[in-house]
């Protein structure tokens, strides 16, 4: 298949680029900048909101969409959150009139909010976030726009995405270079929180399978299924990377919006897993 693949640049970006094109598909990487995308892709840089005529083209050549643009990911109340709803409406539509096949869009826990235990398909959102909240329109707007043209889709949701930290914005990330900067000790929350944590090469496999089958579509958990504690987590990081550093527990609240124990359903994704992912 030809890929589309918009927001290649980034973190999860660049690691499904590198699965697919190891796959055997073709990508068309996309993004504002394009340093760090696999040379094997045919590689653009524009802005999909702003060159219409270039996301048209691209958009006409692809077999499949994956939509992974996002501004101010790690600032949940980011005016931009909201302020960029509308365009990334008005793209998505704009690819499903272009021919393009499938539409596959990047979820997030947060999209759902405040929840305890395990999400699924069917649990109520309940967004806490102005990125929640964006994210949670755009999955309704998405299905919308899926009705309107006949076209399936799928969103993908995310949950706590570790691995490759030196390239990314994660706690892990901060941790790397506090260490680096010679700090000893660092102010933490208590760490007792649970959440769904994978591995990126991991999430990429299941993205890459995801969006290359027909058979399944709609809400799809791109996630281990599993809940582990922050500070377990944290104290493996640091032990693995043998860091003279130290998690100074309780100084931070959580955030309203941090659940004391969240994990995603993972039974569609390892269903595809076991029927695609050697295809």
């Amino acid at each position: 298949m030809k890929i589309l693949v918009t927001g290649a640049n980034g973190y999860i970006g660049q690691h499904v680029v590198k699965v697919l094109l190891d796959l055997g598909h073709s990508v068309i990487a996309v993004d504002l900048s394009t340093e760090n995308i696999d040379e094997r892709a045919e590689i653009h840089t524009y802005n999909v909101f702003e060159d219409i005529q270039s996301a048209k083209n691209d958009c006409e050549k692809s077999d499949v969409l994956l939509h992974l643009v996002w501004e101010d990911v790690y600032n949940h109340n980011s005016m931009k959150q909201l302020i960029n709803l509308p365009k990334h409406v008005q793209f998505i539509e704009l690819a499903m009139q272009s021919g393009i096949n499938m539409v596959a869009s990047m979820g997030s826990m947060h999209d759902i909010g405040y929840w305890e235990g395990k999400i699924d398909e069917n649990t109520p959102a309940k967004p806490l976030s102005y990125y929640g909240i964006a994210k949670n329109a755009l999955l309704q707007c998405v299905g919308i726009l899926a009705d309107k043209y006949a076209k399936p889709y799928l969103w993908l949701r995310c949950f706590y995405t570790c691995g490759n930290d030196e390239k990314s914005n994660t706690i892990f990330t901060k941790i790397l270079k506090m260490a680096s900067d010679g700090q000893k000790t660092f102010p933490f929350t208590t760490g007792e929180n649970k959440y769904d944590f994978s591995n990126i090469n991991d999430v990429a496999k299941q993205i890459a399978t995801a969006i290359t089958q027909r058979k399944y579509t709609g809400v799809v958990h791109c996630c281990s299924g599993t809940a582990v504690s922050l500070k377990e987590k944290v104290e493996e990081f640091i032990q693995e990377h043998n860091l003279d550093i130290r998690p100074d527990y309780g100084k931070y609240p959580s955030r309203p919006y941090d659940s004391p124990i969240v994990y995603g359903d993972n039974t569609k994704i390892s269903i595809i897993m076991k029927e695609f992912a050697n295809e």
